[in-house]
């Protein structure tokens, strides 16, 4: 946490605490949510007095990237996803067109971040990565379907920060929100179909593992496959519970008729 917050070198004003703050938000290193140390502490570790820290909190709370509660401390705004505010989710989610515009985005999107990460991922960014893909191998063997729905988002956000791309990465995040809400379909009905599991997980893995190579023309080909098999599986399984739909409301009707007679 202290080299997070580390000690400001230069003229120690309130227009300096907010700049540092506002890299850390804009590089991903702070995400929504994340609590500030207490005043006290996060004073001390950038050298600062607590007027100043004080005036630097208020300037970044006032521009809505920190919020401050009661007995909650100071936390990172909830930014991300505002890319896509509310009635334009709304607006989206009923279109069925918006789900191939959504996935071909992606295709693209990723692709490039998968390259820019098999480039540029440090030391640092394929150990984060490395532990991303052991929890996604362990989650898989457990069956675990929430916990690998949660790391599919994860293992995605970290391609973007390995990119690191600024605007590549809150795109990216904003378009993963939506995912994680279900905006555009409902992931389990994916995880249903006999062996996308299997097959998400060898995905992720061609992914992560060609990043973690630094091969970026096969990390890119990986990611577009990635999302060609996601739009796949999509059809396959909203067509394959329709089906099911069906066959229960046949059956249910047969049902009745059996006792009408």
């Amino acid at each position: 946490m202290s080299e997070l917050f580390s000690r400001i070198d230069h003229a120690r004003t309130a227009d300096e605490v907010v700049r540092r703050i506002e890299d850390l938000i804009l590089e991903g290193i702070l995400r929504s949510g994340d609590r500030l140390p207490g005043e006290r502490e996060l004073a001390s570790m950038f050298d600062v007095s607590r007027p100043i820290l004080r005036d630097a909190l208020k300037q970044l709370e006032a521009r809505g990237l920190l919020v401050s509660r009661h007995g909650g401390g100071t936390r990172v705004a909830d930014i991300i996803g505002e890319v896509f505010t509310q009635p334009v989710m709304e607006l989206i989610s009923g279109h069925g067109k918006a789900t191939a515009d959504y996935l071909e985005f992606r295709r693209e999107i990723e692709g490039v971040a998968a390259r820019l990460a098999a480039e540029r991922a440090t030391p640092d960014d394929r150990v984060l990565l490395s532990g991303i893909l052991d929890r996604m191998r362990a989650a898989h063997e457990r069956a675990d379907f929430d916990e690998e729905a949660r790391l599919d988002v994860e293992f995605h956000g970290a391609i973007g920060e390995c990119a690191h791309n600024i605007i590549l990465l809150h795109t990216l995040r904003s378009c993963y929100r939506l995912l994680a809400d279900g905006v555009f379909f409902n992931r389990t009905l994916i995880y249903r179909l006999a062996g996308a599991r299997d097959a998400l997980l060898e995905q992720h893995l061609a992914i992560g593992d060609a990043v973690l190579a630094g091969k970026p023309a096969s990390a890119l080909e990986a990611a577009r496959r990635h999302i060609d098999f996601v739009e796949s599986a999509i059809a396959k399984a909203e067509r394959a519970d329709n089906w099911q739909k069906v066959s229960r409301l046949r059956l249910a009707q047969r049902s009745r008729d059996h006792r009408n007679v």
